[in-house]
Parts: C-alpha cells; structure tokens; sequence
C-alpha cells in the first residue's frame, strides 16, 4: 500500500505540474501572439498533458512523441515568418530549368511535366494521387508507432531524423525561397505577397468524392513559397530506409517503395513540385540520413539519444 502512494506521489510531484502548466501556457500564449489562436493549439495541449498523466505507459508514448510535437509547432510558427521577406523568391528561373531539364513535347509545344499532366489528367490517377499525397502523415506516424513498441532505439532514431530532415528542409525553404508550379500556372511569374495556399491538381480529388479534403488541409499552409526541397518527397524515403534497416519483410519494403513512387510523381501530377523539388527532397533526405547516423556515432548527441531512449523505455 505504501508503495503504490510512493509511486503515484511520484508520478504527480509539484514540480512535474508546475513544469507541464507552464510549458502549455506559454505555447499557447506565444501561438496567440505568432500565429493567432486556433482550436487545434487547445487539442494539442489537451491530448499531450491527458497522456502525460493518465499513466507511466502513456507519459513514455507521448514524451517519445514529443519529438514530432517540435516539428508541429515550428511548423506552425513558420507562418509568423514567412520566408520571402528574408529571401527573393525563385519563380521563372525555377520553371525554365525544369523545363529544360524534364520538358515535355507535346502537341508542338514544350511542357514542363506538370504542364503536360494538366493536360493529361484522369479519374484514376486523381483519385489514386490523392490517395498517396494523403498518406504522408498518416505512414511515418504509424510506422513510428510501431517502433515505438517495437524498438525504442529505433524510434528514437527515426522520429529524430524525421525532425533533423525538415529543419533541414526549414533551413533551404528560407534561403532559397521557391514558388510551386501552380503558381506559376495561376500568377506566371510576377511574385505576389501573401499569397494563398492552393490545393492545386488535389482539387479534382475533392470534386470526385464532393468533399473538402485537400481544401481544408491546404488552408493551413505555413508558406507557399517553400516548395524546394519537397519534403513530402523525403519522408517516405526515410520511412522506406528505417523499414530496410529493420528487416521488416519484403511486403512491407515492397509497400513502402510503391508508396515513395507514388508521392513522388503525385507532386508533379498535381503541380505541388516540379522535378526538380523532388530531387531536392531525395538530396535532402539522404543529407538528413547520413549526417544524423554521424552525430550519434561520432559525436556526443549519442549520449543525449541514449538518455532520452532511457527515458522512454
């Protein structure tokens, strides 16, 4: 009996209270002031601090999980810096390489490759582009979960070079400041502020199925001119090598190289990224890859992803 008060003595400490309050408080304070208040800041705060509490079990799952936390909320807060006051954005030079990289002949004309699949669209390959584009967060936060009660290591691992590649890709998006195709296909080449988001090609899969899917994602849009590197394009392929590196099976590898495939030509399909954007997210996660194996073999972050892995087993 004293042992169970022992423990839950420990498991709710003032300080432990204190330290969960005030870091949701001042996210949510610093959310209001960056980027204005949004019911989604209270879920956040509601789903992590009910997890926190209702047991050792789920305090592990969500602190590992803490890690894609970072990554949404400085996502989130790229919103309150958008990156082309920093930078000129890149618009014509970035479509006439591609076009003259990738071009298409097609009718007497040269394309780029989203030009001529704008041209070329069909029922199946929007609805089934939609599909794929839509698995980007869903396939590496199952796969992390997995992980997660499969190989704690291996999570850690993941979900940390899952974070290592996007601020990677945050650090290229404020430097190279890029416009997507269907800019170009809306505005040409004249750069307009405050641009709004735009769903593009993916706007035929929410006419097929009548509903606002895409509409409703792409509202949320923390920079429009942020198209190079595609990180759509660098997640699955951090998925596909985690999934190598595991030996999880050739039905399970097999999935994951179609599902790379898949969201890569849907970028272009569906005008979010020319070629080009593509190539820099494979660049991008082959740097994140390599560098992040180096800092935990090499240096001292071994020690801090050790600690951390302790923390959560």
């Amino acid at each position: 009996m004293q042992d169970d008060i022992a423990r839950t003595n420990s498991f709710f400490t003032v300080k432990t209270i204190y330290t969960t309050t005030l870091l949701s408080l001042a996210y949510l304070l610093l959310s209001v002031v960056l980027v204005g208040f949004k019911a989604d800041q209270l879920i956040l705060i509601l789903i992590f601090n009910s997890l926190f509490y209702i047991s050792a079990g789920t305090r592990k799952f969500i602190l590992g999980f803490s890690i894609f936390v970072v990554y949404w909320i400085i996502f989130d807060y790229m919103k309150a810096f958008p990156n082309y006051i920093f930078n000129t954005v890149h618009i014509a030079d970035l479509y006439h390489l591609e076009k003259k990289l990738f071009g298409i002949h097609f009718h007497g004309q040269e394309l780029t490759p989203n030009e001529y699949w704008k041209l070329n669209t069909s029922s199946f390959l929007d609805v089934l582009t939609g599909l794929f584009y839509l698995m980007w967060v869903p396939v590496p936060l199952a796969f992390a979960t997995y992980l997660f009660f499969k190989n704690r290591k291996q999570f850690v691992y993941f979900s940390l070079t899952f974070l290592w590649v996007n601020l990677l890709g945050f650090v290229v998006y404020y430097a190279f400041p890029a416009a997507p195709p269907w800019y170009v296909q809306e505005h040409g080449f004249q750069f307009i502020y405050h641009t709004a988001g735009n769903t593009a090609g993916l706007s035929r899969f929410d006419h097929f199925f009548n509903i606002h899917l895409f509409q409703g994602i792409y509202s949320k849009g923390s920079n429009v001119f942020a198209a190079m590197p595609s990180l759509h394009s660098s997640y699955p392929l951090i998925v596909l090598y985690y999934a190598l590196k595991n030996k999880m099976g050739a039905t399970i590898n097999i999935f994951f190289f179609i599902l790379v495939m898949g969201i890569w030509f849907a970028a272009v399909y569906n005008s979010h990224h020319y070629v080009l954007d593509v190539f820099g997210g494979m660049i991008c996660a082959v740097v994140a890859i390599f560098s992040f194996n180096y800092l935990v073999k090499y240096t001292r972050f071994k020690d801090y992803t050790r600690q951390f892995i302790n923390k959560i087993s």
